[in-house]
């Protein structure tokens, strides 16, 4: 790990545990705070096993572990919003989704954190006296300022949870913009539903524990939902790349071959094989060889529009599939693409970035629907000849295929390709 990163998770791990001495030493427990606090985490604990049952997706998964962590850090001292991610913390680990230690440890810290912050802003603008006072428990219902309040303070617990993990995030990548990692239109969604269902907890909370019965299906249910989503998403997807998987990319693309034939528009498709990669794997090893493969899908990303279908078709072979795109566009695409690929350069000790770096080149096959092929099948058959006759042709080259009035470009004498580029 870089220093700055390590030197930035000993930080935040260090005010998380300053802050939990502070408060131990300054706020007496109380026999209804416990009661609360422990009715919470325990219905945090049934939607861990909940989720347990339905599998984990690859990769870090998504929770609504926030709609408990919101009620906590509203109704309770910022002591037990600081103590119940790591508490929450161990039961995932020991029966839901393990990951390294270090990193189960800042994320309770930067959820402590963040807790702490929301109580604490929320007791400075609404003074215990209010929600403990006689009728204090209708004051959720009945005064619009408390609940504005509490949504405005469940923005700062979303906002500052979001910003701490963004700057570990940047330090372990500098590549990645902290802008990027902070807002896309997944997290704002998932945001949002943890707001709304934190408030709808901490509101029936108030009025009485005894509503967390009820509260607690429809939060599991939107737990599993967001499992099953990511779960889908994980089935479709490539786990090295993050591109479409093969399966999931020829289903997107038998879809888009029918709607171009529908619309009569335009479609074209390429196929792109990294050259000589058995050297690199070979030479550097398989993790260094995925890690060029990772490097190529994020140009390769750059390079297309988003409506575009990109896949790995195979080891090193990727597939896009290019809407409203003709053969010169599609050729065009294709050198740019080829171009990009050879300027770029993969460290060969990539916890360092120094060293011996590596470079690949790839050739891309390029076919166009109409032209050489009337359905995904012959697109892709016309594109294989395609990239057959790059590689022949030296390698690092596009090509697009021609072929013949009337001949079928799944058959043997179909094999000639013109440059896509002079």
């Amino acid at each position: 790990m870089p220093t700055s990163l390590i030197v930035y998770v000993l930080a935040v791990l260090a005010c998380d545990l300053a802050l939990i001495g502070w408060e131990l030493a300054a706020v007496p427990p109380r026999a209804a705070d416990l009661l609360l606090f422990g009715a919470l985490l325990a219905a945090a604990v049934i939607c861990i096993e909940a989720m347990r049952r339905l599998g984990q997706p690859s990769g870090v998964p998504r929770d609504l572990l926030s709609a408990w962590w919101l009620p906590i850090a509203l109704l309770l001292p910022p002591l037990y919003a600081l103590l119940a991610p790591f508490a929450v913390g161990a039961v995932l680990d020991a029966r839901a989704c393990q990951i390294p230690v270090y990193r189960r440890v800042f994320s309770s810290a930067a959820l402590g954190l963040a807790g702490a912050t929301t109580s604490a802003i929320f007791h400075l603008a609404i003074p215990d006296t209010v929600l403990a006072g006689p009728g204090g428990e209708r004051a959720w219902l009945t005064r619009p300022s408390v609940v504005l309040t509490a949504v405005a303070c469940a923005v700062v617990f979303a906002v500052v949870n979001s910003f701490t993990v963004a700057v570990a995030d940047h330090l372990a990548d500098r590549d990645e913009p902290i802008r990027k990692m902070l807002w896309d239109r997944e997290t704002l969604l998932l945001g949002l539903t943890e707001i709304c269902a934190g408030i709808l907890v901490a509101v029936t909370c108030a009025l009485s524990y005894l509503f967390l019965l009820v509260a607690l299906p429809p939060v599991i249910l939107l737990q599993r939902s967001l499992m099953h989503q990511q779960l889908a998403a994980a089935a479709r997807t490539d786990p090295k790349t993050g591109l479409l998987n093969a399966a999931a990319w020829q289903r997107e693309a038998d879809a888009g071959v029918a709607r171009a034939q529908r619309t009569n528009s335009q479609l074209a498709l390429l196929l792109v094989d990294v050259d000589h990669f058995k050297r690199v794997n070979d030479g550097h090893g398989h993790l260094i060889g995925d890690e060029v493969l990772r490097a190529l899908t994020t140009e390769l990303r750059q390079q297309v529009r988003e409506s575009d279908v990109v896949g790995r078709f195979g080891g090193e072979e990727f597939i896009v599939l290019l809407p409203g795109t003709d053969a010169d566009g599609a050729g065009s695409i294709a050198e740019r693409l080829r171009a990009s690929a050879a300027n770029l350069s993969v460290a060969a000790d990539p916890k360092t970035g120094t060293g011996t770096r590596i470079r690949v080149t790839v050739s891309i096959g390029v076919a166009v629907l109409g032209q050489h092929g009337n359905d995904l099948f012959e697109l892709l058959a016309a594109a294989d000849m395609a990239l057959y006759k790059a590689k022949a042709a030296g390698r690092d080259q596009v090509r697009v295929y021609a072929h013949a009035a009337g001949k079928d470009p799944t058959s043997e004498q179909a094999d000639d390709a013109t440059d896509a580029c002079p």
